[in-house]
């Protein structure tokens, strides 16, 4: 439990949550935060991440970092960020943790595709995706649908999010039309998840032969800590090199955002969330230094890595495969399982093609990319693989 003595004012206090959708009392032995974090962990929607890759659909034995490797990545480096800086280490897990929840099968190919089949539909955003899931989607209690999550959870996981889609989501989705800002632990997850996924993709691209270490060397964040490992520790292998030039790697960022945004709440001086809340800029950023070398390396691996022939090619194929599933459950909905059938069943003819394109984005989303696979060949007896 996040040391209330230790928190700072402006941190995210369990005493002045703003409360859940369906009132509960508070757990006897754990923090709202804690509560949070602990059915997100027990979740299904959790334990689909671990079948369900970050960017690649490859051969088994390939590169393919599952997200739920990535969200506990990401949670750990989010929780030591917060210690520092004396923030709700509970809450930035529990964001962390849940923040790709709504993420598709076969990573960001899955989410355009989807989000070109639901165009007509109101479209697809995996960060509204992930806040469905937490609040209508999953199925494990008695009394709500969903998790039943704090606002400051359910806050943190709607990082990113349209104007319609905010109209339509309360008290929660006000931020994005009022143009306020979220607590400082959400601001730190969204931060921790890109610290996260540029540098695992560094690591993953030269372990699957995507990537060289002299193309990385035109990339001076990676360039400056590669050849002050190889002067210091000339005697490594090429594996152990990566992996130490890839942790330097994050050590500076983390402490570049650490030191970066004790001065800007320092100089801000906020004395509580509210006043977070209302500041006209986030307060946890990286130096305008460091945000351009990010930059860099963002655009480095979008054009080396993301475009690369073999993950085209391979999210090409990803993106047929959830086509025509989108597709042909649109058309014939009996193909659903019984209760999402039921569900369109139940729903108005005039409204029946609006609901059964949303329950099928739901279906698809919620599936891992052996699933998305099995369903396709189920279907269309395909013998196509992704990779």
């Amino acid at each position: 439990m996040a040391d209330p003595c230790n928190l700072a004012p402006y941190a995210a206090h369990d005493s002045s949550t703003l409360g859940r959708l369906y009132p509960e009392e508070l757990p006897e032995y754990r923090s709202a935060f804690q509560r949070d974090r602990d059915r997100i962990v027990h979740s299904t929607a959790f334990r689909r991440l671990e079948y369900k890759t970050q960017v690649f659909v490859t051969h088994e034995g390939d590169l393919s970092r599952p997200r739920l490797t990535h969200s506990i990545e990401v949670a750990q480096i989010s929780r030591s960020i917060a210690r520092t800086l004396r923030l709700n280490e509970d809450l930035t897990e529990a964001i962390a943790l849940a923040h790709d929840l709504g993420h598709t099968p076969f990573g960001h190919a899955g989410q355009d595709v989807l989000n070109r089949c639901m165009a007509p539909y109101g479209g697809f955003e995996h960060n509204f995706q992930s806040l469905r899931v937490v609040d209508h989607l999953e199925e494990k209690y008695a009394k709500f649908s969903g998790l039943n999550l704090t606002f400051e959870s359910r806050e943190g996981i709607l990082k990113h999010c349209s104007i319609a889609n905010a109209k339509d989501v309360g008290a929660v989705g006000e931020r994005f039309i009022n143009q306020t800002q979220p607590s400082l632990e959400a601001q730190l997850v969204n931060l921790a998840d890109q610290i996260a996924y540029n540098n695992h993709d560094v690591d993953d691209g030269l372990r699957a032969g995507l990537l060289t270490i002299e193309q990385l060397k035109e990339v001076s964040l990676f360039r400056e800590q590669y050849e002050s490992v190889i002067q210091q520790h000339p005697e490594l292998n090429q594996r152990r090199t990566i992996h130490e030039v890839v942790r330097r790697m994050i050590n500076r960022l983390v402490v570049d955002l650490i030191e970066t945004s004790q001065n800007n709440i320092s100089s801000a001086n906020p004395d509580n969330i509210e006043t977070v809340r209302n500041h006209p800029s986030p307060l946890i950023q990286f130096s305008s230094e460091q945000a351009g070398l990010n930059r860099e390396l963002k655009q480095f691996l979008r054009e080396n890595l993301y475009r690369h022939h073999r993950v085209v090619g391979m999210s090409a194929k990803a993106e047929r495969i959830l086509a025509e599933l989108f597709e042909a459950f649109m058309e014939e909905s009996r193909l659903l399982p019984d209760e999402p059938y039921r569900e369109i069943m139940g729903e108005s003819p005039e409204q029946r093609e609006q609901s059964c394109a949303r329950i099928v984005a739901d279906y698809i989303a919620g599936m891992t990319d052996r699933y998305a696979l099995s369903e396709h060949q189920r279907l269309f007896s395909s013998p196509d693989q992704t990779a």
